[in-house]
């Protein structure tokens, strides 16, 4: 499940450019919180912690309970904006969560199992489709990332989301049994790497036979 973590905010009165732009040269960032049929909210949050966020990796699938005058909301972050030449935060939208509810999030896929992998053994490689996988989630069970094994895969073999074990209450949102990874050949196509494996078991029996 996605890591849950506080955030303190302060309601700001003002919206629109110039507003933000006030709450900037005060050293926050302006954000927004919408959904769950509820009045979007303008808040204002730390610049130092939103920036220790957005580059700690994860934060559009981190869950938050963000503090607002002794209430705490629960959202998740949809979107963010960087200014276009210092890479700095500039705004960030979040979405409200409310118990039962469910969303679309990009889900990050590690790999594993991939050194002891016939195909990889053998001198192929992983040629990776998608780093990311597009599921519909429950608002309060977000996965942080989801698990492709690669044990028993030769060449030109695939791991496809079908084969991927996915949390309960998790479905992805392409319903075709898509492809996450496969095992690609060495330059040199297959019959290459048996040759190469050949010469190297003889190479290797060689001082054995010698020995006699």
């Amino acid at each position: 499940m996605a890591e849950i973590k506080k955030l303190a905010a302060t309601v700001r009165s003002g919206t629109g450019k110039g507003a933000a732009r006030s709450v900037r040269r005060e050293g926050r960032i302006p954000a927004v919180i919408y959904g769950g049929g509820e009045a979007a909210t303008p808040i204002s949050l730390s610049y130092r912690d939103v920036h220790k966020l957005i580059y700690a990796g994860h934060f559009l699938t981190t869950i938050f309970e963000i503090e607002i005058d002794g209430k705490a909301e629960r959202a998740i972050p949809r979107d963010y904006q960087l200014d276009v030449v210092r890479d700095t935060p500039m705004h960030v939208d979040f979405l409200r969560l409310k118990s039962g509810s469910k969303l679309k999030v990009g889900v990050p896929v590690h790999f594993v199992n991939v050194e002891t992998a016939p195909g990889i053994k053998r001198g192929g490689s992983i040629n990776i489709v998608l780093h990311t996988v597009e599921l519909l989630v429950p608002a309060d069970n977000i996965p942080e990332s989801i698990t492709a094994d690669l044990t028993g895969l030769d060449f030109n073999d695939s791991v496809h989301i079908g084969s991927i074990a996915l949390p309960e209450g998790v479905t992805p949102v392409d319903k075709s049994n898509f492809t996450i990874a496969t095992i690609s050949p060495p330059a040199g196509g297959a019959a290459a790497a048996e040759a190469e494996a050949a010469a190297a078991a003889a190479a290797a029996a060689a001082p054995a036979k010698g020995k006699k």
